[in-house]
């Protein structure tokens, strides 16, 4: 972390030394001095932030060039805001321009003064940093990895009544490595540390009819920072023993490749299992693979691994598979941890409840409950706030625990691993709450924010931003928790132990202070401040000027900023004020010249106040769900500005559909040239605007509405300058309104998806050849035609939903047609009687939605056909429909529908939604049960 925050003022520096630095007066010597220092010291920082934890002496250094890097960056950015100061025009700004050339004098002074305090604290650290890297850099054995080494082998020694839930896992691969094929197949085992891999892979490499059907076989554990020729010689003398061959004289003298040479020799004829345990990273795999004859026999590898591209990279060359290891189910997650915790008995009624939610927070990862068990082992049964304590304060348990040490060591294996741009990343999700969900767009924008994405070559920051977070994922630190219906992750979580090391990472390297608890201690410089609930926990009066981001998360009083913090945060770059009972925009924040990120989405905030144009630097405004409908002129100002989001949704209580308002469009919209999403524009004032939204070529996003039919033409010709598009929304200025977008002649080539809400006189004639299609959403078309004609030969369609459609009474999804589908929603089909799917259509579909056919009464005829099909949902559809499947065994419908696995209905009944289950459609009663009553206030909350 110490090397981010170097790297981060490094690159900082580079700019403002060469054009800024020269007005500040016997200052640009001194930054000379801290720059080079400090970029002699990024060498080795590397090494000692994974190291730090390991050393009490390292540990303090490393946190003093941390605060220094950090000191420095707050005195360069009060430097920019003298240097951007604005007087204004006339006689009166001209006495104003004299009096802060006199103030900004003296702050000069102050800064150089203070620059020369951070070079004397760099010189008194100089001698600690040679010392150290004589301590660290010239030892050839880790030692961290030595010592880590010594406790992974306690998997290796555990007996099968240790081990719980992984008979279906081990049967499976066993199965994969003993099946009949003859080429030579990676198998990989993937998972976060601590999921049970390696005890997993021990119990299968020891099973008896694995060694009888692969008789020469070696475990070789890898780690992170494995030696070739250790390993390779380690590999010799085992396979040496398994075929009764000496080892070579000379061995231990030998290159890697000669190594090899004798390990491809002697596999080249022979049936053998080589598994590796604990692979971190593509290249390792890559310098050992060559050893491993394809030799036609039927060999395995089995890899051991948290990292996804390894995985999956491995498995496509060389046809192999992946079994990708998932936690514990709750009940044997209970039943290890009765087993450790209770030495095999039951757990004492008393404790049941604590007990099952500390459980909870081990979320099925056995090293987890294992290690937490051992801890409550040894407290008194009779003692239930001892048991209590644990639970509440897990983290501090970890970090201060003799018996969690391990578990520890291990979850912060991934995190010491990781490339320094990707430890503030990584970190950052110890600010948001336990147990929610964190939107990815918003992750990115806040990244990118913050500072810790640079644009490459070909990629914006949201790019890289997207790149960093798929790392994170496919190095098994962070899990999916939502995903579009189009296949794009929409929202991810952290393992509830992961999250209690971030969170103790972030609180040792002063990277962020979470507010929830009244106890916890505040640093003497806070840089990121998150709010959890309420604003009591807040220290009163707390002097935060050098505050980079403050967010606050359902916090339910009404915040003033200024009397939370009457000093100010003049450097704060973010602002998250999401779901706060505010009404009136917080006028506090025009003076933050650094502000990157506002998001006052879900507040009662109804007007924008001109004075935004002050912020500059600002590149997202979020203001979705509040209660703007016009912004400012002056909006136009902020030429950073990447993503505006100014929209909202009204739900009727039975309509469960929406409608959408925007905000009203700016006559030079099109100033805004960095925008990427702009959603939602109200586009009836005037034909400029159209023309106006043909400038804004980096648009990744674009919804616009109020849309009339003659302005189609004008529309398209912007909508073809878009090369950057994904996604368009249209809506026209009311359902009856025509869209009209046949004169768009060359679409932009990268859309994704296309939502079209209003009539449409006919299918547009280029859907049916824009291959890049992946999801559509159309509304209000009432089209003459069957729209599936033009839509069936789209090859990489996943999403398709249509309402109010189709005038027609029968809608055919023909042989051949759909063939990526996953998702398809029928709605508001007045006319529509029968559905018709034959053989071959759709045969990935997954999910199936028919609401309010008021005239179809009988299933889908040929439904029988989607084998992939795990969900049908009927929603407000007529009672002879239901009435169908509530026929006995024998009938036709309930045969069509029974190999679907969740089969709903779902009315509107008593100011509720009520959802039956296909059982409570044939139990033949004339008023069933619902399975559940969804108000429509959780419906629009499921849909937000």
């Amino acid at each position: 972390m110490a090397e981010s925050a170097v790297q981060f003022l490094l690159e900082k520096l580079a700019p403002l030394f060469e054009k800024e630095m020269q007005l500040l007066r016997g200052g640009r010597e001194e930054v000379a001095y801290v720059r080079g220092e400090l970029e002699r010291m990024r060498a080795f920082l590397r090494v000692a932030d994974a190291l730090e934890d390991t050393d009490e002496e390292l540990k303090v250094w490393v946190k003093q060039i941390r605060d220094i890097a950090h000191d420095m960056e707050d005195i360069l950015d009060e430097y920019m805001l003298l240097l951007t100061h604005h007087h204004g025009d006339g006689l009166s700004a001209f006495f104003h321009k004299m009096s802060c050339c006199i103030r900004n004098m003296k702050a000069r002074y102050r800064i150089a003064s203070d620059i020369q305090g951070i070079n004397s604290r760099i010189r008194d650290i100089c001698d600690g940093h040679r010392r150290l890297r004589q301590k660290f850099c010239a030892d050839d054995s880790n030692t961290v990895g030595n010592a880590w080494q010594d406790r992974r082998g306690d998997a290796l020694l555990l007996d099968k009544a240790d081990v719980v839930g992984i008979n279906e896992s081990k049967k499976k691969l066993i199965g994969w490595l003993i099946d009949s094929g003859t080429e030579r197949r990676v198998i990989s085992v993937l998972g976060m540390g601590g999921l049970g891999k390696t005890t997993l892979a021990k119990q299968v490499y020891d099973d008896a009819e694995v060694k009888k059907h692969l008789p020469v076989h070696a475990w070789i554990t890898v780690s992170q920072s494995f030696k070739l020729e250790s390993l390779l010689k380690d590999m010799v003398q085992q396979l040496s023993r398994a075929i009764s061959k000496p080892i070579p004289d000379g061995v231990d003298n030998m290159s890697s490749y000669q190594l090899k040479t004798i390990i491809k020799s002697w596999l080249r004829k022979r049936r053998y299992l080589i598994i590796l345990d604990d692979v971190w990273r593509i290249n390792d795999w890559d310098a050992i693979k060559f050893a491993l004859p394809a030799n036609g026999c039927g060999s395995r590898v089995m890899l051991t691994t948290r990292n996804a591209d390894l995985a999956f990279s491995s498995r496509i060359e060389s046809d192999g598979e992946v079994y990708n290891l998932e936690p514990l189910p709750p009940e044997e997650s209970w039943t290890l941890f009765c087993r450790k915790t209770f030495r095999g008995n039951c757990c004492p009624p008393h404790l049941e409840e604590i007990c099952k939610q500390i459980l909870k927070k081990c979320a099925g990862l056995p090293l987890a409950i294992v290690a937490i068990s051992g801890v409550l082992a040894t407290k008194n049964k009779r003692r239930i706030d001892e048991w209590e304590t644990v639970g509440r304060s897990l983290g501090a348990e970890i970090d201060g625990n003799d018996k969690l040490m391990n578990l520890k060591k291990v979850l912060s294996l991934s995190f010491n691993d990781l490339p320094y741009y990707l430890k503030s990343c990584f970190l950052y999700l110890s600010i948001f709450p336990e147990d929610r969900p964190i939107e990815l767009m918003k992750l990115i924008r806040l990244w990118t924010a913050e500072g810790f994405v640079e644009a490459k070559q070909g990629k914006t920051q949201e790019d890289v931003a997207e790149d960093f977070f798929n790392e994170l994922l496919n190095r098994s630190l962070i899990q999916v928790a939502g995903m579009t219906s189009d296949g794009r992750v929409r929202s991810c979580r952290v393992h509830d132990l992961v999250r209690e090391i971030i969170i103790l990472k972030s609180r040792e390297q002063n990277f962020a202070v979470i507010a929830k608890e009244q106890t916890v201690m505040w640093p003497d410089k806070v840089r990121r401040l998150s709010i959890h609930n309420t604003l009591q926990n807040v220290l009163q009066n707390r002097f935060v000027s050098q505050l980079r981001s403050l967010f606050m998360f359902a916090v339910e009083e009404n915040p003033s900023l200024h009397k939370l913090f009457p000093g100010g945060f003049k450097l704060l770059a973010v602002l998250d004020m999401e779901a706060t009972p505010i009404t009136k925009f917080p006028i506090d924040i025009v003076n933050l010249y650094y502000l990157k990120y506002l998001n006052l989405r879900e507040t009662k905030v109804t007007i924008v106040p001109r004075v935004i144009g002050k912020l500059h630097n600002l590149e997202t405004l979020d203001l979705k769900h509040a209660y703007v409908t016009e912004l400012p002129v002056e909006i136009l100002q902020l030429q950073r500005l990447r993503h505006l989001l100014v929209y909202r949704y009204e739900f009727e209580s039975y309509d469960y559909f929406h409608s959408k308002y925007g905000f009203k469009g700016l006559e030079r919209i099109g100033e805004l040239q960095s925008l990427q999403k702009l959603s939602l524009i109200e586009v009836d004032q005037g034909n400029g605007i159209l023309t106006e939204l043909g400038k804004l070529t980096q648009l990744r996003r674009l919804s616009i509405t109020k849309l009339k039919k003659e302005d189609g033409k004008k529309l398209c010709f912007s909508i073809e300058k878009l090369t950057c598009l994904r996604a368009l929304s249209i809506i026209s200025i009311e359902e009856n309104e025509p869209i009209d977008v046949e004169h768009l002649v060359s679409p932009p080539p990268l859309l994704q998806r296309l939502y079209l809400r209003g009539r449409l006189e006919s299918m547009p004639h280029w859907i049916r050849y824009h291959h890049s299609l992946v999801k559509v959403y159309l509304k209000w078309s009432r089209l003459p035609e069957d729209p599936l004609v033009c839509l069936e030969r789209l090859p990489n369609l996943v999403h398709l939903e249509l309402v109010q459609v189709y005038d027609g009474d029968t809608l055919c999804f023909k042989a051949g047609g759909f063939k990526k589908l996953k998702h398809v929603g029928l709605d508001n089909f007045d006319e529509l009687q029968w559905v018709q799917i034959q053989v071959g259509a759709m045969p990935g579909l997954e999910k199936l939605s028919i609401q309010r056919c008021k005239s179809m009464e009988k299933v889908p005829l040929g439904i029988e056909h989607l084998t992939k099909l795990n969900v049908l949902e009927f929603f407000d559809m007529p009672h002879e429909l239901i009435r169908s499947l509530r026929q006995d065994e024998q009938g036709e419908d309930y045969w069509r529908v029974a190999h679907i696995p969740e089969v709903y209905s779902t009315y509107w009944r008593d100011g509720a939604w009520e959802v039956y289950s296909l059982e409570s459609f044939i139990e033949g009663e004339s008023s069933p049960r619902p399975n559940t009553v969804i108000s429509s206030q959780d419906l629009h909350a499921r849909w937000k």
